[in-house]
């Protein structure tokens, strides 16, 4: 799962397997009598396949609209063991026109070219993942859990729980530091045992190390939803981030951001970066439109 998409959500202890058979064959009335700790179990074990390793490593192609302060842009994505490539391909959700066109097709071309340039991309987003990966792993242990209720899900039954800062939680570094005044509701799908929702709210000023120094406001939220999108692969598909506060102390932020993700395909397994760049830059028999 993400936890913020922008640079966008200790070791925990060993679990013990008697009491995760438990946790996993308990019925509906049987969680509404979860308490804390086993909550906690529950999230552990979400957060452990939220980092996992992917052993299907199924690729897709897909579409993401982002909408911030700079404008409404759609993206076609292709995922390759090279790391992502993508093209746009609407922009304010009107198709491009044909100078933007070539500009998208010159700037593949030069990709494809330069393989140092991709290295580089693929690093980041390594980091990025790593950096997000590092956040997951600290929820079982940076929050109290409270059981609310189990509800139909679109895979199954999930199960909703509120959370709360744990005041015994010490993060390593600033990054984690967010954790101290955020609260709200994560939902977990309890077949599969994924992170389905985390709707999160600050509650109070919190520093935070992005790559840089800064603070974020109270009131601020990030909402994060993630899908089976087929192929037993689970994608986030929604993503609303309203955050203000300053970095470095002296400039203003105000982070805005809605990213939604949709139109999942397979592609090849072991499709590398410039074949995506020539899998986009086919002609298509029709022009996907992203959903507002």
């Amino acid at each position: 799962m993400r936890i913020c998409s922008f640079s966008p959500f200790q070791t925990p202890p060993r679990l013990i397997g008697s009491a995760l058979i438990i946790l996993f064959s308990w019925s509906p009335g049987a969680l509404a009598q979860m308490t804390p700790a086993e909550a906690q179990a529950l999230v552990r074990k979400a957060s452990q396949n939220e980092t996992a390793k992917d052993l299907n490593g199924q690729p897709l192609r897909f579409l993401l609209r982002k909408i911030d302060e700079k404008g409404d842009i759609t993206k076609e994505i292709v995922q390759t063991k090279d790391g992502d490539i993508a093209r746009l391909v609407l922009y304010n959700n009107q198709p491009l026109t044909d100078e933007r066109k070539q500009q998208e097709r010159d700037r593949l071309d030069h990709l494809m070219a330069h393989p140092e340039e991709q290295q580089r991309r693929h690093r980041r987003e390594q980091e990025d993942s790593d950096r997000a990966d590092k956040l997951v792993k600290l929820l079982p242990d940076a929050f109290i859990y409270e059981y609310i209720e189990t509800a139909p899900g679109t895979s199954g039954p999930v199960i909703k729980l509120r959370f709360r800062p744990n005041p015994q939680f010490s993060p390593a570094d600033r990054e984690a530091e967010v954790y101290h005044g955020m609260a709200g509701e994560l939902w977990i799908d309890k077949n599969q045992a994924r992170m389905v929702r985390l709707d999160a709210h600050l509650i109070a000023d919190v520093n935070f190390g992005w790559g840089f120094l800064g603070r974020l406001y109270k009131g601020g939220s990030i909402l994060v939803e993630q899908a089976d999108v087929g192929y037993h692969h689970w994608e986030t598909i929604h993503l609303k981030l309203s955050l203000t506060g300053k970095a470095l102390m002296f400039k203003s932020l105000n982070i805005q951001t809605q990213e939604d993700e949709s139109d999942f395909r397979p592609v090849p397994k072991d499709i590398g970066y410039q074949d995506a760049i020539r899998m986009l830059e086919a002609p298509a028999p029709t022009q996907a439109s992203a959903q507002p």
